[in-house]
């Protein structure tokens, strides 16, 4: 079965705060998603950053995260 989909979409503000991997943004109907990652070295890092020690801070318990509501 074939299916012919036309549409038309206007938007007239789209605010989108942040964007980390595996995030997607669709808009309309999508046949299907084909996957896009790119890394940039935006900060012109030679090396690999270093490993967490044993004694280290758990880096989740530093991602800030809003109140209950």
């Amino acid at each position: 079965m074939n299916w012919t989909i036309h549409q038309t979409i206007m938007i007239q503000h789209l605010k989108v705060d942040s964007v980390a991997n595996s995030s997607v943004l669709q808009i309309g109907t999508a046949g299907s998603i084909r996957s896009l990652s790119n890394l940039y070295n935006t900060g012109g890092f030679v090396e690999s950053a270093p490993q967490l020690g044993a004694n280290a801070i758990n880096p989740v318990s530093l991602v800030p995260l809003p109140p209950p509501t």
